[in-house]
């Protein structure tokens, strides 16, 4: 079974199904290349599936060692580069919800964020940066 499908609606727009769960979404090409930039790009998405994959993996972290990351946020600016167009940066900053980490939780979150394996299939030319601001 396939994991997504996809259908061209015209007009620079897709619909993605996940096969799994019915989920759908729209993307549409961003105004820097010839779209509307109403929905997120294929380009935007990888970058959402960066912070979403990190942050997921931070879950799975704080699960097994009983720490809580619950109202976790990330914000992701991507930059594209030219020649040929790609992805040529994804920067991610999370924003930590207020709690007494100790230095451990911290730096065990830091690097279960660096093995999400999203971040580990980008190509190496795609700089990555991931920020924690931890709320003190």
């Amino acid at each position: 079974m396939a994991t997504a499908t996809g259908t061209y609606l015209g007009d620079l727009r897709v619909e993605l199904r996940h096969e799994q769960s019915g989920a759908t979404i729209t993307t549409d090409a961003p105004v820097d290349n010839h779209g509307k930039g109403e929905a997120f790009s294929p380009t935007d998405m990888v970058g959402a599936a960066l912070g979403a994959c990190a942050m997921t993996i931070i879950g799975i972290y704080a699960q097994a060692h009983d720490v809580d990351v619950s109202g976790m946020k990330m914000e992701v600016t991507k930059t594209m580069s030219a020649d040929p167009r790609r992805i040529g940066k994804l920067e991610v900053t999370f924003i930590m919800p207020k709690r007494a980490y100790s230095d451990k939780e911290k730096a065990s979150i830091e690097r279960a964020a660096r093995t999400c394996p999203v971040h580990m299939s980008l190509h190496p030319d795609t700089e990555q940066v991931f920020t924690f601001l931890w709320q003190e």
